[in-house]
């Protein structure tokens, strides 16, 4: 039997590959034909696409084989090296393949096995979504925080999740604070049907309400804690994100305009117009998620929004600007 490190030690497998242009819509990559032998077993299959992921440069190659086999075989990441000489089938060999050869086209492992590990949750994505990153569990730790206080006070709270994307922060809410009801918006038909899917998954249908339409314009009623995660990348940073982001993620979820803050700077505007008040309870918070660049920058511009209100800036745990917090 394979221990984990040993799968870096056998012997190579007979593979072949090609490679011609792909248009892929945001630019041109490698299209891939890729073979395992037919008589590979999971350990030597995982070894060989791992080697064939980390020459097309896979930030994670061994760990990308194997979730992409556990996805196959409907099994953990564990299994896979506690099982690695299970011969495999046919099929599963060509669904292997399959999803290597995307991989190799640096589609990301999240769209391959169609969810993404988020606060605790398997959040459903595929490319009609952005892919729910870790930074972003800071900004719901720190909301379900407040949110908590909340309850202890009393109060029903009412959040707002402003472009709610695949749903994972608005659900990952309703998860965690039963009490709370969640109003999550999104101009993206597709993105509110991805987020659909989560609310049907985790069955807090009864909690999150969907709305179509422009950042705060759909709420419904005045909410106790608004949170948003809007774009923040910069348009002239966008042609040199890592392919598996400026390919295949949707550029409606990443484009923040010229200095990455105008959509920021749009709900900010927004929230300070007597329209937008009239969307939040006295007392309210807001959450906003910036890029780790954008601190002061963003700081100023929600002081000048609320210029009664407490502003802070939240740090993540590398230490770097990663969420904005007014206390309004």
């Amino acid at each position: 039997m394979y221990e984990q490190g040993s799968m870096t030690t056998s012997t190579a497998l007979n593979l072949t590959e090609t490679a011609t242009p792909r248009s892929n819509g945001h630019g041109t990559s490698g299209s891939f034909v890729w073979s395992l032998d037919r008589s590979s077993d999971v350990g030597r299959a995982v070894l060989a696409a791992t080697r064939r992921l980390q020459e097309v440069g896979a930030d994670s190659p061994q760990l990308d084989a194997a979730v992409l086999m556990a996805h196959v075989l409907g099994v953990n990441k564990a299994w896979i090296y506690a099982y690695p000489n299970r011969p495999l089938a046919e099929n599963e060999i060509a669904r292997f393949e399959a999803l290597v050869r995307r991989r190799m086209n640096h589609e990301p492992v999240a769209y391959l096995v169609g969810f993404k590990s988020f606060y605790g949750l398997d959040i459903t994505v595929d490319r009609r979504v952005l892919i729910p990153r870790p930074e972003t569990e800071l900004l719901v730790e720190r909301a379900l925080e407040w949110v908590r206080s909340l309850v202890q006070q009393g109060i029903a709270p009412r959040v707002a999740d402003i472009g709610t994307g695949s749903g994972a922060i608005a659900v990952a809410i309703a998860a965690n604070a039963p009490e709370a009801v969640v109003y999550a918006t999104d101009l993206s038909e597709g993105a509110l049907a991805v987020a659909a899917q989560n609310i049907w998954r985790y069955g807090v249908g009864e909690q999150v309400q969907l709305l179509p339409g422009r950042l705060t314009e759909p709420l419904p009623e005045p909410v106790h804690v608004l949170i948003a995660n809007l774009p923040y990348v910069t348009t002239p940073a966008l042609a040199g994100l890592p392919p598996q982001v400026r390919d295949y993620e949707p550029m409606l979820a990443l484009d923040g305009g010229p200095d990455g803050l105008r959509i920021i700077a749009d709900l900010l505007g927004e929230l300070a117009r007597p329209a937008g008040r009239s969307k939040l309870q006295p007392g309210a918070r807001i959450y906003l998620e910036i890029g780790a660049d954008q601190g002061e920058t963003a700081h100023a511009l929600a002081q000048g929004a609320f210029p009664a209100a407490e502003v802070a800036v939240l740090y993540d745990y590398a230490d770097l600007p990663r969420v904005v917090l007014i206390s309004s």
